[in-house]
């Protein structure tokens, strides 16, 4: 059996990362809008429940920068 050793962990690009994300949920979001026009009443309402789901994500993952940001030596 070999030994499996844990990958440090690198925090240097989260940021970033997180940046991207919230780029890519907004686009989603937006992405979204065009389609609710072509969507019937349940349909435009399971994309409404989504998109605030995505609202939340958002405020979670922009925290999540800020704590990264001060807790990181740039």
């Amino acid at each position: 059996m070999t030994e499996h050793k844990p990958n440090p962990d690198n925090r240097e690009d989260n940021v970033e990362k997180l940046q991207e994300m919230v780029q890519n949920t907004i686009s989603n979001i937006e992405a979204s809008h065009e389609t609710m026009q072509f969507a019937n009443e349940k349909e435009k309402q399971l994309i409404k429940d989504k998109n605030k789901r995505r609202e939340a994500s958002i405020e979670s993952m922009r925290a999540e920068i800020k704590d990264e940001y001060k807790n990181n030596p740039h």
